[in-house]
Order: structure tokens, then sequence, then C-alpha cells
């Protein structure tokens, strides 16, 4: 997995490590070969993503994380090369509120905000209770599988 990090990103060297495992864990668990998906990430303060929410979702607020996915579906996948999943842009100044209001680091807050992210770049998506349980449990084996499972104490990060 290539991930494109936006040049103007003050991203520490570990955070982007982890990023990665992340993003192969991801790819794994939906049987992609990682070595042939790519995405590309921003951190924007709280006007950026709520001019982006605004422009995109049609709603007017700051969130933590914005996707946009390339694709629909998986048939894309069969063509030989690299294949760009979309672009995620996640608000580090709403990261570190929820990181507090959770009572757990931020680390762990961007890392599961990136997780969720790189499951909608992948089709997930939780409207529907039904999808959003499936969602989730997706996103907690990977962050228990990089010792980051969310306390029992936490909340539902994303809605």
């Amino acid at each position: 997995m290539f991930i494109y990090f936006d040049s103007d990103s003050d991203l520490d060297e570990g955070l982007a490590d982890l990023m990665q495992q992340a993003a192969v864990l991801c790819a794994r668990e939906e049987g992609l070969d990682p070595s042939r998906l790519s995405m590309s990430v921003s951190f924007v303060d709280s006007s950026e993503i709520r001019r982006l929410n605004r422009e995109y979702r049609k709603t007017d607020e700051v969130t933590d994380v914005l996707s946009f996915p390339q694709f629909d579906g998986f048939a894309y996948l069969t063509d030989a090369g690299e294949i760009s999943l979309g672009d995620v842009v996640i608000c580090r100044k709403r990261a570190e509120q929820q990181a507090a209001e959770y009572g757990h680091s931020l680390q762990r807050e961007l890392l599961y905000l990136f997780t969720h992210s790189v499951y909608h770049l992948l089709g997930y998506d939780h409207i529907e209770d039904e999808d959003k349980r499936t969602m989730r449990a997706k996103e907690e084996i990977v962050l228990a599988e990089m010792a980051l499972q969310r306390r029992e104490t936490g909340g539902d990060n994303v809605g």
C-alpha cells in the first residue's frame, strides 16, 4: 500500500508507519493485494474540513474525517497496475478534541479515523445499523491487531 501524504501535513514518521500498517491490514482483511493499492491522506484545519463537508456533503459543520472513494465497487481490481482507492482528509484539531473526550491517545484517535476512512474507500458505509455493525467490527479487528482497540468506556467515535 502506498500512501501519498500531503506535503503540508506535519506528520511524524511513526504515525505514517502506523497508518501504512493499518491500511495494509484493511486491504488484507478484504482479501486484496495491498502492493497494488494507493491513496492520498491530507491533514487540514477546522475551517478547511468544514468547507469540504459543506461542499461535498451539504453539511455546514466541522467533522473529523472525510473519505473520497475513487470507485463504487471492486470490479476495477481485476486490472493490472496500481489502483488508487481515493482520498482521506483528517481534521487534526477535531481528532485532538475527540481523543480527550473518549479518553484515549491522539495516536489511537488518528489511527481509528484513518482506518474508518480506509473502509469507506473500500466500499463500506454506516448509514444502516447492520452496515454500521459490520464496518465497526472490521475497524476493531484492525485496531486490535495493532493493540489500539477501543476501551469499554469509550464512545462511538464516528457517526
